[in-house]
């Protein structure tokens, strides 16, 4: 019977797999609610673990209309408060109120680039990166040129929790970047 090859970080909790599995590395397309999504995510996991935050996705989905950016703009102080006291969410006043102060952000660059992929695609190389797969989870970096440049141009834009680290991890996981380890069968 021959086992499947994953990437070493994705470890043996199912959540964990099915991620890495179904949604790791996949392309989100011209999907904004996705990308909003994504961003929101990413920005919540500073510090903490990503099981920590797909653990806690639903509960996100919920809270935050469906990641909306339209409707996120609109948040009150009161909303902010009712989120801080959600028990499903990472409740730090900080990355709650980045997630809405970031979805007025995210909605200007979307009128201005139609969707935010075309934004994202302004930083990409015209030739893809054709360097080797990495051969081990160590040999991945945690921030590029290309992600430096996207992080800088965000905060310039306003929006916060949006380092060249986060934005790598946005880059890995929407496919801009293939960092599945070369013996990943999903690679």
């Amino acid at each position: 019977m021959s086992t499947l090859k994953r990437c070493q970080w994705c470890g043996d909790d199912p959540l964990y797999i099915q991620y890495h599995d179904e949604e790791w590395g996949k392309p989100l397309g011209t999907d904004n609610h996705k990308w909003f999504e994504r961003i929101t995510l990413e920005g919540a996991q500073a510090g903490l673990s990503w099981i920590t935050i797909l653990r806690k996705r639903e509960n996100y989905r919920t809270a935050f209309d469906g990641f909306d950016p339209l409707k996120i703009a609109q948040y009150d102080a009161a909303k902010i408060e009712e989120l801080l006291q959600n028990s499903g969410l990472i409740r730090n006043r900080l990355k709650i109120t980045s997630t809405v102060n970031n979805a007025r952000v995210f909605n200007q660059i979307c009128a201005e680039f139609e969707h935010f992929y075309a934004y994202i695609e302004q930083f990409l190389p015209a030739v893809p990166n054709s360097e080797k797969p990495p051969k081990i989870h160590a040999d991945i970096p945690t921030q590029t040129a290309v992600s430096v440049s996207i992080s800088a141009d965000l905060k310039q834009r306003g929006m916060k929790f949006v380092g060249p680290t986060i934005i790598y991890a946005l880059m890995q996981a929407t496919g801009i970047v293939n960092d599945h380890i070369e013996d990943c069968n999903f690679r």
